[in-house]
């Protein structure tokens, strides 16, 4: 991945403030050429320790991405106030942009 592209997705996940939610494909849309994919490569290979908010971001479902912080990313977004439904999924008004 081009350093610029990378640095334009982690520019947007700073930008997702505490109690919202963005998905994938929002952060691909406000870059000039990632791809859902692309961001979530982005988000995998964040070095440890960076404090970006990775856990804001979810599938365009509304779901939690099948990964191995899923666990974390629940816990970490319940703290924000956002509570999944009985199917998994975050609250529509919690979506950001």
């Amino acid at each position: 991945m081009k350093p610029a592209l990378r640095e334009q997705i982690l520019t947007v996940l700073a930008a997702i403030p505490s109690g919202r939610v963005t998905t994938y494909g929002r952060i691909a849309s406000m870059t000039e050429g990632a791809t859902p994919r692309l961001v979530a490569r982005a988000l995998r290979e964040l070095p440890e320790g960076h404090g970006l908010p990775w856990f804001r971001v979810i599938t365009a479902s509304r779901k939690l991405a099948d990964h191995p912080g899923a666990a974390e990313q629940r816990e970490r977004l319940a703290a924000e106030g956002i509570v999944l439904d009985a199917r998994g999924r975050a609250p529509a008004e919690r979506l950001w942009p």
